[in-house]
């Protein structure tokens, strides 16, 4: 059962009103070792925001471009007969074509290139550059088809047409040939 006020004062043996309930008016001052206490949370919600952006900005940071050298059979694989033409696709955007012939010089089977294609200005400054896998021609129906060397490897010693497509040319291009490079290539 509750206590009424004069049986808690008489108890306590507190004559002056204090009702002990109630609490006191005025609160202890805190001791260090609580204000201690106080900051640790803030500390430890300032290192898990550091930490957090430290994983993000590592997580985000941009890969380094691959400066490594081409494949060595990369010499094997002679681009030669450039031709170029432009026509419009079905959205009315200009696409780029880069036709010519490729060749395998080597002794193993060509399942996949890449060719990095540099554009210039008339100032001979870099404005585009492109890594585009090679597309060799078939021509099964009424057109030629660009059709992926993994779908038609190229043969020791053979010569087939190819086909670069270029969605996108910088207009400070020079409306010279571009630089051509094989780059990576896969062999069987």
């Amino acid at each position: 059962m509750a206590k009424s006020f004069e049986a808690a004062t008489e108890d306590t043996g507190n004559r002056n009103g204090y009702n002990p309930f109630m609490g006191g008016l005025i609160q202890p001052a805190p001791t260090a070792e609580q204000s201690d206490s106080n900051w640790r949370p803030i500390l430890l919600g300032v290192a898990l925001v550091i930490v957090v952006v430290g994983v993000i900005a590592l997580l985000l940071r941009e890969a380094p471009r691959n400066t490594n050298a081409p494949h060595p059979y990369a010499a094997n694989v002679k681009l030669s007969d450039l031709k170029m033409s432009a026509a419009e696709n079905f959205v009315g955007a200009s696409v780029t074509y880069l036709d010519g012939t490729v060749t395998n010089s080597g002794d193993k089977n060509v399942t996949h290139a890449v060719v990095h294609v540099t554009f210039r200005d008339s100032l001979g400054q870099l404005v585009q550059t492109e890594d585009i896998p090679l597309h060799v021609l078939q021509t099964t129906g009424p057109y030629p088809e660009a059709v992926d060397l993994s779908n038609s490897p190229l043969a020791r010693g053979q010569s087939k047409p190819f086909r670069l497509t270029l969605e996108h040319v910088s207009n400070d291009w020079n409306h010279e040939y571009p630089a051509l490079q094989v780059t990576d290539v896969s062999v069987k």
